[in-house]
C-alpha cells in the first residue's frame, strides 16, 4: 500500500493562496500555485505567497503543478515556484493561457513554456499515482477539480466551485462524473469552504446576468462598472448588457486588456459587436448614455480604481454628475470599510453608487447545502476543509457532520501541518515551513515583520533624523547635532522640541565621547535612546529614530 501524505502550503485559515501538497510514496503533487492580496497592515507589500522551502527542498519529487482555473488564487504564485521548481504545469486551455499571462510578466521565467492543456477526458499515469479531471462551476470558464487516484483510493481537491444549474457552456459542473468519482471510493476530499458559513441561496447566473442588465438599462449615464479582472463571467454580462443597450465598452487597465483579450481570442468570451469595446482615447465621442466604463483596477481589485476617479486622480475618468458607479464584485469582510469610504467620495464628486449585494445573495463560492451535496456525491472517509478562514473550515466541518460524517475523520489542518495516512485515519507529524512570503516589488521574502512594524511606526508617527559630525580621535564634536523630520510634529509649531532635541543629542555624544571606550553602534543607540525618552515625555509619540554620525578625520 502507498505512503500518502497530505499538506497545505496556503489556503486554510485564509483566503486565497491556495496551495496544496499531495505525496504518494517519493511523488509529490502539487494541486493550485495562488497568491493572495495584502491586509491592511502589510503596508507596502504587493502580494503574498506561500511559503516554497519544502517544494524547493525536494524539487527532484515533484511531478508537476496542478491548476484548477484561472484566477490569482491559483495560479498567482506560479512563476516564484518555477523559477526554483521547473517541473510541468497543467491546466485547462484558458487557465494555461492566463497562467503564461503571469509567466511572461516574470523576466526570470519567461521563457518557461512547459505547460500541458488537459480536459475532463485526460488521465495522466504517473508511477504513484493517476491524475484525472472534472468540470465545476465557478466565475471563470474551464474550472476543474482535480483527483490523485492511488491505490488506497482517490484523493479528491474541488478548487473553487459552487453549483449553478443555469451555468452557460464552459461553466457547467459535470455531475455524472462526480457521482462516478464517488462510486470509485474517495479517501480523502479537500474542498471549498470560502461561502461554507452561508446556507442562503446564492443567485445563478441567469438572475445576476438580468440585474445587470436591468441596471445598465435604467441607467440615463454613464455606468462605471467596478468588476475583478479574471471574474469573466461578469464580464461576459456586462458585455451582454452593454449591447443590448446601445453601449460601448471602455476597458481601463492593462490586466483587463490581457485577460478579456486572451478569452476573446479562445472564444470564451463573445461579443456582440466588433465594435463594443473602445479605447479609452475615444470616449469623447460618445455620449454619456452611450458608455460603460468597466474598471478592474491594479491586479484585478477595482475598489482602489474608483477611489482614484472619486479624486480626480484616475488616468482616464473622473467621476462627475450623472455617473452611476456599479459595484458587481462581492467585497471581502476586509474591505467593507474602505468600499464604505469610496462610496462617500462618489457622493461627494456628484455621482452615486449600487452594489449588486444590494438585490442578490453573489457568490462564486458554494453555499452550505451545495458543500453538502458535494459530499454526498462524493462520499469521502475523511474530509479536509480547505480555502477559508477558520470559522469557514469549522462550519464545514459541522456541515459534513449533519450528513453523517465522523467528527475524527474531519481534519482542520493548519498551514505546514503534515498529515499521514495510517491505519485508522490521518495523523499529525510534524510540520514543515509554511510562513507568508511578501513580494515587494522585485525583492522576494526580505519583506518581514521588523520591516512591516518599521513602516506601521513610519505611517504613524513619523520619522525623526538627527545628524552630527564628531572628531573620534580628539573626542569632540565637529558639528554640532541638526534635526528635520517628517511626518512627526508641524515644525513651524515645535521649533522649541527640536531644539531642545538638538541640545540633548549634543549633551549625550559629549557625556559618551567623555569615556575611555568607543563604539560607532553603542553612540547611535544611546542617542536613539534619550531622544526616544525626551519625544514621547512631550508628545506621547515614538517615532523612527535615525541617528546619523558622521566621523572627521
Amino acid at each position: 500500500m502507498s505512503d500518502i501524505k497530505i499538506m497545505a502550503l496556503g489556503g486554510v485559515r485564509e483566503n486565497g493562496k491556495n496551495l496544496y501538497v499531495v505525496e504518494v510514496n517519493d511523488s509529490i503533487f502539487v494541486l493550485d500555485a495562488g497568491l493572495k492580496y495584502p491586509e491592511n497592515e502589510q503596508l507596502g507589500v504587493d502580494v503574498v505567497i506561500p511559503n516554497l522551502d519544502y517544494l524547493i527542498e525536494n524539487k527532484d519529487r515533484v511531478q508537476g503543478i496542478f491548476l484548477t482555473h484561472g484566477h490569482a488564487d491559483a495560479i498567482g504564485a506560479l512563476p516564484y515556484i518555477i523559477a526554483e521548481v521547473k517541473v510541468p504545469v497543467f491546466g485547462s486551455p484558458l487557465t494555461i493561457e492566463l497562467a503564461k499571462l503571469f509567466v511572461k510578466n516574470s523576466t526570470a521565467v519567461k521563457k518557461f513554456n512547459n505547460f500541458h492543456v488537459i480536459d475532463s477526458e485526460t488521465e495522466i499515469e504517473f508511477q504513484d499515482a493517476v491524475i484525472s479531471f472534472f468540470k465545476t462551476t465557478h466565475s471563470i470558464p474551464e474550472s476543474m477539480g482535480i483527483v490523485v487516484g492511488t491505490d488506497q483510493g482517490n484523493i479528491v481537491y474541488t478548487g473553487d466551485f459552487k453549483f449553478d444549474q443555469a451555468a452557460r457552456k464552459y461553466y457547467q459542473t459535470d455531475l455524472a462524473r462526480l457521482t462516478e468519482i464517488g462510486s470509485d471510493g474517495v479517501l480523502a476530499l479537500l474542498s471549498d469552504s470560502a461561502n461554507a458559513s452561508s446556507t442562503e441561496q446564492t443567485a445563478s447566473e441567469y438572475e445576476v446576468g438580468d440585474e445587470i442588465n436591468n441596471v445598465i438599462g435604467d441607467a440615463l449615464g454613464r455606468v462605471v462598472v467596478a468588476a475583478v479582472a479574471s471574474n469573466l463571467v461578469r464580464i461576459q454580462q456586462v458585455f451582454d448588457a452593454a449591447a443590448n443597450h446601445g453601449r460601448r465598452v471602455v476597458l481601463t487597465g492593462f490586466d483587463i486588456e490581457n485577460i478579456v483579450r486572451t478569452a476573446i481570442r479562445m472564444k470564451r468570451i463573445h461579443l456582440a459587436d466588433d465594435q463594443l469595446l473602445i479605447k479609452p482615447k475615444d470616449m469623447s465621442r460618445f455620449e454619456d448614455h452611450e458608455l460603460i466604463i468597466l474598471e478592474t483596477g491594479r491586479m484585478g481589485e477595482p475598489i482602489n480604481g474608483l477611489q482614484k476617479m472619486a479624486v480626480g486622480r484616475h488616468r482616464y475618468v473622473q467621476i462627475k454628475e450623472g455617473d452611476l458607479v456599479f459595484i458587481v464584485t462581492t467585497p471581502s469582510i476586509a474591505k467593507e470599510a474602505v468600499v464604505a469610504r469610496v462610496e462617500n467620495l462618489i457622493y461627494k464628486a456628484g455621482g452615486s453608487v449600487k452594489l449588486i449585494t444590494q438585490n442578490l445573495r453573489v457568490s462564486g463560492h458554494a453555499n452550505g447545502r451545495d458543500l453538502q451535496l458535494m459530499l454526498n456525491l462524493l462520499r469521502p472517509k475523511y474530509l479536509f476543509p480547505v480555502q477559508g478562514e477558520y470559522r469557514d473550515l469549522a462550519a464545514h466541518a459541522s456541515l459534513a457532520e449533519e450528513v453523517g460524517m465522523f467528527p475524527e475523520n474531519i481534519y482542520i489542518v493548519k498551514r505546514g501541518d503534515v498529515m499521514i495516512l495510517e491505519k485508522d485515519g490521518f495523523f499529525h507529524s510534524g510540520a514543515v515551513p509554511a510562513s507568508d512570503v511578501m513580494i515587494d516589488g522585485n525583492a522576494i521574502g526580505d519583506v518581514g515583520n521588523i520591516v512591516l512594524r518599521d513602516r506601521k511606526v513610519l505611517s504613524e508617527d513619523g520619522i525623526f533624523i538627527v545628524a552630527i559630525t564628531v572628531n573620534k580621535k580628539e573626542k569632540k564634536i565637529v558639528s554640532r547635532a541638526k534635526v528635520s523630520t517628517r511626518g512627526f510634529v508641524y515644525v513651524k509649531k515645535s521649533r522649541d522640541i527640536l531644539r531642545e532635541s538638538a541640545e540633548l543629542v549634543n549633551t549625550t555624544v559629549e557625556n559618551y565621547l567623555a569615556q575611555g571606550t568607543f563604539d560607532w553602534g553603542e553612540l547611535k543607540g544611546s542617542v536613539r535612546d534619550e531622544v526616544s525618552k525626551f519625544l514621547f515625555d512631550q508628545t506621547k509619540r515614538r517615532p523612527t529614530i535615525l541617528p546619523v554620525v558622521m566621523e572627521v578625520r
